[in-house]
């Protein structure tokens, strides 16, 4: 028996997008999808027949119009060919879904009342930004670096470029001088557009000598613009005040892009080496952003798009995607829960948003907080409440049809920052059940794979891509031959894409994803996810954060502890420690039990918010804490030293 917490109605399903969309294509092709349309059917059409669906999307949303034939002709991985001889500008597409009866951007932060700005206002300044990059000489294919909040100058910055064909990436100001110069001294910048310091958590950070020093690190950079946050009538020597140059009010002359021209440049976490520089192509995030907002998601004019980011991870480029699809994008500048736990829920509540998309860690916070979001707030707007960025226990499936809502669509999702979009995700077509993702996402053919390279179903295994996507990398930045991409998706099994995670497809069809499989527990040949134990743990209210790792040790043993982070005044105590292991023999297995609990003043993470679990592992395998972390991508450096401690005590 499942846990059926949601389920869409006959008349709620065919009010969708998807719907729409997937009765266009019945009286285009002649096909039968069900009344309302059923998406097993729809998604085994958008995988046997991919030149079909991608070209009827782009047909059907505006984009493109080309036949069947030239759409994929080549759907070789890497290096598939999407819709040669076309162009496509991302911020072309943005401003054709533009409606003068909403706004284009809601703004809120810490320190103001949130304020609109409306999709006349967005395209005069992308216009008058463009033309200032025109002006100091930037081509296509030259870099614009953001090192900005979530702030809507990031927006305006980032369009400005994309309309004129130069490439686009953005490092959040909480990062510190090494891991900008790290990603941004790969890309070699002709422009830095940057902010003079943030607000978080009620505190002011000045960032004017990082500024000073990123200037000073990248010799390439001609343009710098000032963006002010904290010191409005201060400007670096030399550098252009944002003011001036957005001052130009026009509208954007977007330049012709080639389908896979490139659009912005990800970087992978960096936590163990230089972070890698992903490049993604207009065309390629245009259709998946696209295929996402409107048939996953059902976004459309009307619609506030929220999710809790910054402008250095993967989201932050969804948040503004869904402008895309007529959306009003919701931006939010300022710490998660802050100035309280309900944070995010009271500004949807105060905004009127209608998708909050937020983490896993933000939702158990506040169930342990004993917050009522649904009692609390005026949640009447919000239809779909999402989480991604690790997976989402059952027990906070549980908590929000009881706290939040009943009449709300509760998605998670698993992607990456490596095709900018999602693998296995929502449908509205779909029920919702406890600890379940809803199915692989149209157009992706997701897989479950054993060791021998088999699908499986029912059982663990590696999460596989075997035909191409359009938004799957170009390339790596310098990595000409492309050897770094191949050994990073396509090892060990060349042409399909492994992306890293372990995948449960049940036997109904939903989706359980357990957590990464380089950092999996195999204890007597039993491989196992960590999602399991974090998802018992972290129900303890004793218990703030925790990591588990599984260190293969050099004389044949194993060795799994579980690190915890406690609440304030707690004490790990032997009864504490029972509770934990029982909680955990009771919700996971006697085998997901660790051989040590052990008590750490906080866990670290990737700025996006992933546990540091490889990094931790090669440390207590004794690898050089210089090769096996690089601190510089990590939330809070000052934790690691403290297991650095712990591993060299025990190597004596």
């Amino acid at each position: 028996m499942v846990d059926v917490l949601w389920q869409p109605t006959p008349e709620s399903a065919r009010a969708t997008r998807v719907a729409a969309f997937a009765s266009w294509v019945e009286q285009r092709r002649g096909l039968s999808f069900g009344d309302p349309p059923g998406y097993d059917a729809l998604w085994r059409w958008s995988v046997e027949h991919l030149d079909q669906f991608w070209g009827d999307l782009a047909r059907w949303a505006g984009v493109l119009d080309v036949p069947d034939e030239r759409v994929l002709p080549s759907r070789e991985m890497p290096g598939a060919v999407w819709f040669p001889g076309t162009t496509v500008n991302y911020a072309e597409q943005v401003f054709r879904a533009a409606s003068d009866a909403h706004p284009a951007l809601v703004v809120a932060a810490e320190d103001a009342e949130p304020y609109e700005v409306s999709w006349a206002e967005l395209r005069s300044q992308v216009g008058a930004f463009a033309a200032t990059l025109r002006r100091a000489g930037v081509r296509p294919g030259d870099r614009v670096a953001g090192y900005l909040p979530h702030v809507p100058e990031a927006v305006v910055a980032f369009l400005g470029a994309a309309s004129i064909g130069a490439v686009w990436s953005s490092c959040a100001p909480d990062f510190g001088t090494r891991a900008v110069l790290d990603r941004f001294a790969q890309i070699e910048p002709t422009v830095l557009v940057a902010v003079d310091g943030y607000r978080f958590n009620g505190t002011d950070h000045d960032r004017r000598d990082v500024v000073a020093e990123l200037r000073a690190g990248l010799p390439t950079v001609r343009t710098t613009v000032a963006v002010p946050r904290l010191f409005p009538d201060e400007v670096p020597d030399d550098a252009l005040p944002w003011a001036e140059a957005v001052a130009d009010a026009q509208d954007p002359v977007f330049e012709p892009t080639p389908f896979d021209a490139p659009l912005w440049i990800l970087y992978s976490s960096g936590t163990t080496g230089l972070p890698k520089g992903i490049v993604h192509g207009h065309g390629g995030v245009v259709l998946e952003q696209l295929k996402s907002g409107l048939l996953h998601q059902s976004l459309g004019p009307g619609d506030r798009f929220y999710w809790y980011t910054s402008t250095a991870w993967m989201m932050w480029n969804v948040v503004v995607s869904s402008l895309l699809s007529g959306a009003t994008a919701v931006l939010h500048d300022g710490a998660p829960a802050y100035p309280s736990v309900d944070a995010q829920f009271a500004l949807a509540a105060r905004v009127g948003v209608t998708l909050l998309g937020t983490s896993p860690g933000y939702l158990a916070a506040c169930q342990k907080a004993g917050v009522r979001p649904g009692e609390q707030h005026d949640l009447s707007a919000l239809r779909v409440l999402a989480s991604t960025g690790s997976p989402l226990p059952a027990a906070s499936y549980l908590w929000v049809y009881d706290a939040v809502g009943t009449d709300l669509q509760l998605t998670s999702a698993s992607g990456g920052t490596d095709v900018a979009t999602g693998f296995i995700g929502s449908s509205p077509l779909l029920p919702v059940t406890a600890g379940e993702l809803q199915r692989p996402m149209l157009g992706v053919r997701a897989e479950a794979w054993d060791e021998d390279g088999q699908p499986v179903v029912g059982e663990l295994g590696e999460l596989v891509v075997t035909e191409p996507m359009p938004s799957m990398p170009l390339h790596f930045w310098n990595d000409p031959d492309g050897a770094r991409y191949r050994a990073a998706y396509f090892e060990p099994w060349p042409g399909v894409w492994r992306h890293g995670d372990w995948l449960e497809i049940t036997e109904r069809g939903t989706c359980i994803i357990t957590g990464r499989s380089d950092s999996t527990l195999n204890r007597g040949g039993v491989r196992m996810g960590t999602a399991d134990i974090y998802a018992a743990v972290e129900a303890v209210p004793e218990v703030v954060d925790c990591v588990v790792l599984g260190v293969e040790l050099p004389e044949g043993g194993y060795w799994m502890p579980l690190f915890v982070q406690l609440a304030p005044g707690e004490e790990l105590t032997d009864e504490l420690v029972g509770r934990l292991k029982a909680a955990i023999r009771a919700n996971a297995s006697p085998r997901h039990v660790p051989d040590e609990v052990i008590a750490v003043p906080g866990v670290p993470h990737t700025r996006t918010g992933k546990r540091l679990e490889v990094p931790l592992k090669r440390l207590f395998q004794g690898v050089d804490p210089a090769k096996a972390v690089n601190t510089g991508a990590v939330d809070d450096a000052s934790l690691v030293e403290h297991y650095v401690r712990l591993a060299r005590s025990r190597h004596g």
